[in-house]
Parts: C-alpha cells; structure tokens; sequence
C-alpha cells in the first residue's frame, strides 16, 4: 500500500524569494520618488485635474501595499484584506489611465497598454487567490508588479512627464 506521503506534491514555500524582494525594494524606490515629485510639486497641485490626482492616489496605494504584500506572512485574514484593496487599487489605476490622454499627440499612449492588461489581469489575480491556485496567482502578481508598477512606474519620470518634471527640478 502506497503512502499519503509519497504521494502528494511537493510544498513549496509561500516565502518571499530574492525575486520578491527585490520587485519590493523596487517598490519602495519607485513609491520615494513618487513621494519626492509630489512633494516639489505641491505647489502645481490645484492645477493637475481630478483625474489624474485620482490616478495618482491608486497608484501610490497600491506602490505602498506592494512591498507589504510580498515581503510579509500570506494566505492569512491580513493579507487577504490587504489583496482586496491592492487588486482594487489596481484595477481603478487602469481604469483611471484611459481618462488621462495628455500626451502630444491628445490620444492613448504606449503605457495604456499596460492598463488593458492590467484590467484582464487583476480579476485572473482575484480569481486564482480564491481558488488557492496559488503557483498561478504568485506568477500573475509578480508579472503584474514587474510590469504594471514597475515598468509602468519607470515611464511616469521620463519624456516631459508631468512626475518627471517634478522630480527633476
């Protein structure tokens, strides 16, 4: 007779791994200097439109919630709380960016592509945490941290944007 034991799959651990970390300290880079660029441009605050401020506050939710979710415990009642609000984030984030059209040419721009991908992909990432497919939701967030905050965090400071602008004056 066969043993339970020797027949389940392996357990993989639900720790943070040098990928995670990294993607967090990335994280926190990327929410100083958001942080840095809003407080030298304080003074143009009343002029940037609601749209944007909202823009604005999602994202640096979701920047702030993103090192805590990767470095700390999972799969308890916190983190699962935090995930909500975080995939919330998100998905507002991406929804708010089709409003912003204000680059030279008055339309969409090359990082709204990460908004449509981001709006396919929180549900998938909502869905997977609830059904505890949690090898296919850890992969689906680290993609979505790498290039929905990160990537699209880097463009924000660059080509005459409004973030850049601040940052670098």
């Amino acid at each position: 007779m066969a043993s339970i034991a020797g027949t389940s799959a392996p357990v993989r651990s639900l720790a943070p791994d040098r990928l995670e970390q990294a993607m967090a300290i990335a994280a926190l880079v990327l929410l100083g200097c958001v942080v840095i660029a809003v407080t030298k441009g304080a003074a143009d605050l009343p002029r940037v439109p609601a749209f944007v401020l909202l823009h604005l506050a999602t994202i640096t939710t979701a920047l702030a919630l993103t090192p805590v979710m990767l470095l700390r415990r999972r799969g308890d009642r916190t983190h699962r709380r935090l995930g909500t609000v975080w995939v919330l984030a998100m998905f507002a984030t991406a929804a708010l960016s089709f409003g912003i059209r204000t680059n030279q040419w008055g339309g969409f721009s090359p990082i709204h592509i990460l908004s449509v991908w981001t709006v396919i992909q929180v549900p998938i990432i909502w869905w997977t945490a609830r059904n505890h497919k949690i090898d296919r939701h850890r992969s689906a967030v680290r993609g979505m941290v790498f290039g929905a905050l990160l990537i699209a965090g880097f463009f924000t400071f660059p080509f005459d944007r409004m973030l850049g602008r601040w940052l670098f004056s």
